[in-house]
């Protein structure tokens, strides 16, 4: 009979305690972030057909499900706005009295505990669907950060606790750094957008934030997928112009950028398990192809176990009943 090693690494794999006993990577509610759609209206909740369980919602029923998630542990909400109307210069972004800026306000009295986090960008509120301002069919840069940076400013000053600029443009890190530290607002941290991919995986998001290009698409300023050096080029700018945390989007196709930018850099590091991640297991477990608990939570552990720190998912209420 052969002998057998002294080391057999199954000993502990023979029970669940036993396992949990030497778990590498846990989750916990606290590390996630669910992404919220602030509408116009009262008594809205409105279901997206391509994202099961999400749905837009208006001020007040959004801030009731800020207080749902605050008590299920979640650590913090993204708000996105969906405004009534858009203009070529995406001014409903910066509107002191703007969607976003009128459920910060009833989120915060709502769910003073839950972390309220903004998306900054201009593609939901202008009528082309580009994220800055557009001229002879070409998105400008420079000029686009001044309302950036006024986007954020006033998000701040709505009651938002971190501000997330999207948008890819060039310098707008430092331009919205500038801007809140000119308002008085130089507490308030930047959770950079760094390495956003310009990726087929958002396709139900658009739907959610009515934000589809009305021309083009936006490739010239969303990274291109095959690279991962340039993606930390744009994490270390981006900390450099003053971003206090980088987010790599999506996280599932680009765990690999993960991993290279938590061994590169000491900053908070968060990922954004996006629409297309999400909806793809909604719609395989809808069919019974997979258990959606099981492989939601096999997903986001995966991007947990790549390097983040957080993660913005579709799946946090779920996640967290899931772990409670």
């Amino acid at each position: 009979m052969a002998t057998f090693p002294v080391t057999r690494l199954r000993r502990f794999r023979r029970t669940a305690p036993l396992r949990a006993l030497v778990r590498e990577t846990r989750l916990d509610p606290g590390e996630l972030v669910a992404p919220l759609f602030a509408c116009p209206g009262e008594r809205v909740v409105e279901p997206i057909s391509g994202l099961p369980g999400i749905a837009r919602r208006s001020v007040d029923e959004l801030a009731a499900e800020a207080a749902r998630l605050q008590a299920l542990g979640i650590g913090a909400a993204l708000l996105f706005g969906i405004p009534e109307e858009k203009d070529d210069v995406g001014s409903g972004a910066y509107d002191a009295d703007g969607i976003v800026q009128q459920a910060l306000r009833a989120a915060r009295g709502a769910a003073p505990d839950l972390v309220l986090m903004t998306d900054v960008c201009l593609c939901a509120y202008t009528d082309h669907g580009h994220c800055g301002l557009v001229e002879d069919g070409e998105v400008v840069n420079d000029a686009s950060l001044e309302l950036l940076a006024r986007t954020a400013v006033s998000h701040a000053e709505a009651g938002a606790d971190a501000v997330c600029p999207s948008d890819m443009l060039d310098g707008r890190v430092g331009a919205i750094r500038a801007g809140l530290d000119d308002a008085g607002l130089e507490r308030t941290p930047i959770v950079a957008y760094s390495a956003k991919y310009a990726s087929a995986f958002y396709g139900p998001f658009r739907e959610v934030a009515d934000s589809t290009p009305a021309f083009g698409d936006r490739r010239s300023y969303q990274m291109d997928p095959p690279n991962v050096r340039e993606a930390l080029r744009e994490c270390e700018l981006d900390l450099e112009e003053g971003a206090d945390a980088i987010m790599v989007k999506p996280a599932l196709p680009y765990l690999d950028v993960i991993r290279a930018a938590r061994e590169r850099f000491d900053a908070p590091l968060l990922a954004y398990n996006v629409s297309g991640e999400y909806a793809m297991v909604k719609a395989a477990a809808a069919r019974g192809w997979l258990d959606e608990r099981a492989a939601a939570l096999e997903s986001l552990l995966a991007i947990k176990r790549a390097g983040a720190d957080a993660i913005v998912t579709y799946w946090a209420a779920d996640a967290a009943d899931w772990l409670a």
